[in-house]
């Protein structure tokens, strides 16, 4: 049989490469994007800038805590008064550095300690490399470009509390007592968490030292989100391609459930594409529709995908074992046997049958599974 295979100059592109009707600009709705402007969080923009005021005079300012849930400008805040307070110190001729780091991205100390070092230095990585040195050789590498380059360093530890979950409160030991090593330079830490009970497992000492100010972002309500949508759309669409009942439908949506303007604006991002590929002039509530029941599977995916391995393995007990019964139900003991089982199976090294309960009451929080405590 031969293989017949396509020659043309016809490329599957072809066809579905338009001019945009809809988008101006799709950064607008990326969670990346920093505007110029935050709607209905000058309280907390003016609390944080004057808390890091004190770095232009060439002080340390005090180490913070930023809580909120997902969604209410915690991290573009903090990477807008990084970006503020760096293009101030340049025209008042200050040294000033910043690093942000996503502590579920780079939770290991090695990788910490290096990405502050990147913040003094681009000829950093020739001197450290990504991994191989002991954690003390990268510190003392560390303190002496710090003290050679001398000034204030504002380091961002976004998810904060995954760098603690997994590696406890060692690397934070380290960073909160760096200050007292240095002689020409100082650190400030800017730790941002979603979870307000993470310094409850902390060493008192770094508890003290970390958590010296906080600040405490309250989630936005429908109409907060409606004006936050609203300055996105005026910079992502062109004129007159959203129906103006979406941008309401969308903040009720958002704040019914979550006060979360992030998945606000993902579910209008969502709901243009559609429109966009149905070659539709208007993005119209049937679209927000669509997207909605789309961005829900996707949802339950990445929550499973990103579970930790006992999390998964106890997740599965529970659905292997939800055809046994007629009912459905289940004890906490029924899974854990079920889990033991899934352990040894995969050679996992299995956890009490208290730390799983916990497990299935975060499953429980996470709307994973629905689980109700009865006394037998």
């Amino acid at each position: 049989m031969k293989k017949v295979r396509h020659t043309g100059s016809h490329n599957v592109f072809d066809n579905i490469m338009k001019k945009e009707r809809i988008f101006k600009n799709r950064e607008a709705l990326s969670p990346t994007f920093i505007p110029s402007f935050f709607p209905h969080r000058d309280n907390e923009i003016n609390g944080f800038a004057n808390i890091l005021k004190p770095a232009l005079y060439g002080a340390r300012p005090s180490n913070i805590l930023i809580y909120g849930q997902t969604g209410t400008g915690k991290t573009a805040i903090a990477k807008f008064i990084c970006d503020q307070i760096l293009e101030k110190a340049e025209k008042e001729n200050k040294q000033i550095h910043t690093a942000y780091i996503n502590c579920k991205q780079t939770n290991t100390p090695y990788g910490v300690l290096t990405n502050i070092g990147k913040s003094y230095s681009n000829e950093w990585e020739t001197i450290v490399p990504n991994a191989g040195w002991r954690i003390d050789k990268v510190y003392a590498a560390l303190k002496q470009k710090a003290d050679d380059n001398g000034g204030i360093a504002i380091v961002i530890l976004d998810e904060i509390d995954a760098l603690v979950n997994k590696k406890g409160d060692d690397i934070l030991y380290h960073l909160t007592g760096l200050n007292s090593d240095l002689s020409n330079s100082k650190i400030s830490l800017i730790g941002i968490s979603n979870d307000s009970k993470f310094t409850t497992w902390l060493d008192p000492r770094v508890k003290s030292r970390l958590g010296e100010e906080s600040l405490t972002f309250a989630p936005y309500n429908a109409l907060q989100i409606e004006e936050i949508l609203s300055q996105r759309a005026q910079i992502a669409f062109h004129d007159n391609v959203v129906d103006p009942l979406v941008l309401t439908y969308c903040a009720s949506k958002a704040a019914q459930q979550h006060g979360d303007a992030r998945k606000a604006l993902d579910l209008l991002r969502i709901s243009a594409e559609l429109a966009e590929r149905d070659d539709s002039e208007l993005v119209t509530i049937k679209y927000v529709n669509k997207a909605q029941n789309i961005m829900e599977i996707d949802q339950v995916r990445s929550i499973v995908s990103t579970l930790p391995i006992q999390y998964k393995a106890t997740l599965a007990g529970v659905v292997l074992n939800q055809g046994k019964r007629k009912d459905g139900h289940q004890t906490t003991g029924e899974v854990y046997s079920t889990y033991m089982q899934i352990c040894k199976h995969f050679s996992l090294d299995h956890l009490s049958q208290r730390r799983v309960g916990h497990i299935i009451s975060e499953l429980d929080m996470q709307g994973m599974i629905n689980a109700k405590i009865v006394s037998l």
